[in-house]
């Protein structure tokens, strides 16, 4: 092992859980600026700390590049919340071969072990939760991303009720492009910037649409506008969930955030499930809204700034 290999961390293991080195590299797709897995070669970390994602696929996939990095006999530390994945990683760490010591501690699982001189099955759980073209629904994606080999019923139902739109926007939370690509479907659309805060959502939908119209940006719009400002449209179907837990302020993050970018008598369009009560948070931030249509759970909105 080289002995200026850097540390690793994945996502943001709780500090009281995991000792974690200062200078780790990030490495989690949901950091805007992380580094990527995939791109980093075989045997150049000296250690990883990670958050194990929750996802079955997902965690397979995290765990098997970061064994793939890391040289024979580094040490590798995985956790997870018991009831979102933590249950089953000593099973899943000792499928690719390592000696797991598991330990437990404010409801996580805890799972310490070093990279084996040989490690079983890498290549499947690589192939399985790396990006592809989902025939079903003509996009690529990759396990991970929001919804990601199907299209969410509420942006469906956001997609049917849109009118065309016109001049500059954005698509809060893009995922792999669904709505963006319905959206420049418009020929008065100027132009388009997708956003979303998943680095794979991002490459995702860079793949789906080839219009000179169209941009992306990795970034958390809980942190900031994002640069943008006096657009004509905001489209979103805002995320409610935040690591698996249901969080209301996200969605109304992405309110706030629209108001801020649109200029006076821009036009937000968003799809919400029912029981959210994004209606009095829009109050404060648009002249006027309106319910445009009910279905399936879902509400469809227009707010104008």
């Amino acid at each position: 092992m080289a002995e200026n290999n850097p540390a690793g961390l994945y996502g943001f293991p709780p500090a009281e859980l995991a000792d974690g080195a200062p200078s780790a590299i990030q490495f989690s797709p949901l950091v805007p600026g992380a580094q990527t897995l995939d791109e980093r070669d075989a045997g150049t970390l000296a250690s990883m700390v990670m958050l194990a994602p929750p996802g079955v696929t997902e965690r397979r996939y995290a765990i098997a590049q970061a064994l793939r990095i890391l040289p024979p006999g580094a040490p590798l530390t995985a956790m997870a919340p018991k009831l979102k994945g933590g249950s089953r990683l000593r099973k899943e760490l000792e499928a690719f071969g390592c000696t797991v010591a598991e330990s437990a501690r404010r409801h996580h699982r805890i799972c310490v072990c070093e990279r084996p001189a040989a490690v079983g099955g890498l290549d499947e759980a690589l192939a399985e939760g790396a990006p592809r073209f989902v025939e079903e629904i003509g996009f690529w994606s990759q396990p991970g991303v929001f919804s990601w080999d199907r299209v969410d019923p509420g942006t469906a139902l956001l997609v049917e009720h849109l009118p065309a739109q016109t001049g500059r926007g954005a698509d809060f939370g893009c995922g792999f492009g669904y709505l963006s690509r319905a959206v420049l479907a418009s020929p008065k659309v100027t132009s388009l910037v997708s956003i979303d805060v998943d680095r794979r959502a991002i490459e995702a939908t860079k793949r789906n649409i080839d219009d000179p119209r169209a941009g992306t940006l990795w970034a958390d719009l809980r942190a900031g506008e994002a640069g943008l400002k006096d657009l004509d449209f905001v489209v979103m179907n805002p995320p409610f969930h935040d690591g698996g837990d249901e969080d209301k302020a996200l969605g109304q993050s992405f309110i706030r955030r629209a108001a801020e970018v649109l200029r006076p008598g821009g036009v937000c369009w968003l799809t919400a499930n029912r029981h959210l009560p994004y209606e009095n948070v829009l109050k404060p931030f648009f002249k006027r809204n309106a319910l445009k249509a009910e279905a399936s759970g879902y509400k469809i909105y227009e707010a104008v700034r």
